[in-house]
C-alpha cells in the first residue's frame, strides 16, 4: 500500500473525478501540488526505450491533462462563487486568486476614477505603469534605447540582464529580442 502523500495516475484520476463531481471545493492534502510535481518530475527523469518510452510519455501527458483539469475546475468554482471560501483552497491556488482579486480592485479603481472625473489620477496611473520596471534577459543585440522614463538604456548583447521600463520591455518582448525574467526575492 502506498503512503498517503504518494501520488500515482490512479489516485490523481480519483481526486480529479471527486472534484468534478462536486459543486464545492474538496479538501486536499496541503502539499498536493508539490507531491504531484514530484510524481510528474520523476516520470520525466526515467529513461526508457521503445514502447516503454511511449507509455511513459502517455502517462506524463495524462497526468498533465488531469492536473490542468483539476486546477482549472477548482479555480472556476471559486471564481463563480459569490463568497470565496478559502477553507479548502491550497496555497498555490490562493496565490493565483490573489492576482484575480488585484485585477478586480484595479478595474474598480479605473472605473471609479473615470466615472468621477479624476483624469489627473488616471494620467498619473498611466505614467507610473509605463515607467514601472521589468527585468529582461536579452536574446539578441540591441542598440541603446531611450526609455519611457526618458533615461538611456543599453546597448545590450545576448544574455545581458537589465531592468528597463515596462513599456519598452513589452516592445522588446514582442519583437522577440528579450524575454521577461521573473525575479524571486
Amino acid at each position: 500500500m502506498s503512503e498517503p502523500n504518494e501520488i500515482d495516475i490512479n489516485s490523481l484520476h480519483a481526486i480529479v473525478l471527486r472534484e468534478t463531481e462536486s459543486d464545492s471545493i474538496q479538501e486536499m492534502e496541503p502539499n498536493f501540488y508539490r507531491h504531484l510535481s514530484d510524481f510528474i518530475g520523476n516520470l520525466k527523469r526515467q529513461e526508457f526505450d521503445g514502447i516503454e518510452s511511449k507509455i511513459k510519455q502517455s502517462l506524463i501527458d495524462m497526468a498533465s491533462e488531469l492536473t490542468s483539469l483539476l486546477l482549472h475546475n477548482r479555480l472556476e468554482k471559486t471564481i463563480r462563487s459569490d463568497n470565496i471560501d478559502f477553507t479548502n483552497l491550497l496555497d498555490e491556488e490562493k496565490f493565483i486568486l490573489d492576482a484575480e482579486e488585484q485585477k478586480r480592485e484595479r478595474l474598480e479603481m479605473i472605473l471609479s476614477a473615470t466615472i468621477n472625473g479624476k483624469s489627473k489620477f488616471l494620467e498619473s496611473l498611466s505614467q507610473n505603469h509605463k515607467t514601472k520596471t521589468v527585468v529582461l534577459r536579452f536574446l539578441k543585440d540591441v542598440d541603446e534605447i531611450v526609455g519611457a522614463d526618458l533615461e538611456k538604456y543599453g546597448p545590450f548583447q545576448p544574455e545581458d540582464i537589465a531592468t528597463i521600463p515596462y513599456e519598452n520591455a513589452q516592445a522588446l518582448i514582442t519583437k522577440k529580442v528579450a524575454a521577461k525574467i521573473h525575479w524571486e526575492d
